[in-house]
């Protein structure tokens, strides 16, 4: 964003375009994993690719905007899944089994055991997710309108692949939530 006045139109819209891509492929990356801080780690690379996006297609401040919001939220999110990793630990060595603990597979139920966490993970997550009068959604919102309001098929096509990263957004995060925290605990009693 310091060197944005340097860009040219032609190179501006490679960065869109490496943006999107960059976006989409880190929000397909999420849905196929399990171990928690990986899909943390490509929901960043996912953001990182919406703000390549507001770049490439001349709205750096929504781009600076987002990254300031991402790291507030993103630090969160990750500083939840090291107490919910840390009480799966503790609840491996008092069980005497062996699993992942950072496997969402072997969470669920955890909202009972770490309310505090659980207060802190959903917020986040929604932030990440976009959920209106939420950080998240104020700095995507900015970015979608100056989007909504180019002109061009190219727009339009980076338009509907920021459309479909930040629906794909909602579905991990509120996916991630459900794993770890909702549904039959996987270590009753445990934890």
């Amino acid at each position: 964003t310091r060197v944005f006045f340097l860009f040219t139109p032609l190179s501006l819209e490679i960065v869109a375009v490496t943006g999107a891509v960059t976006a989409l492929i880190g929000a397909l990356g999420t849905l196929s994993h399990f171990d928690i801080k990986k899909i943390l780690a490509y929901s960043t690379i996912s953001q990182m690719g919406f703000m390549m996006i507001a770049i490439g297609m001349g709205n750096s401040q929504a781009a600076l905007l987002h990254l300031f919001t991402h790291a507030f939220f993103k630090a969160c999110l990750f500083l939840c899944a090291g107490s919910v990793i840390n009480a799966l630990h503790l609840a491996q060595h008092q069980s005497h089994l062996d699993f992942d603990a950072q496997d969402i597979r072997n969470m669920g139920g955890l909202a009972k055991s770490l309310p505090v966490t659980f207060v802190a993970f959903t917020l986040s997550a929604s932030a990440l997710a976009g959920v209106p009068l939420l950080s998240g959604f104020l700095s995507k919102e900015a970015i979608l309108a100056h989007l909504w309001n180019q002109t061009g098929s190219f727009a339009s096509l980076i338009l509907f692949l920021t459309c479909i990263v930040s629906f794909l957004t909602a579905a991990y995060s509120f996916r991630m939530l459900k794993f770890v925290f909702m549904g039959r605990p996987a270590f009753e009693g445990r934890i």
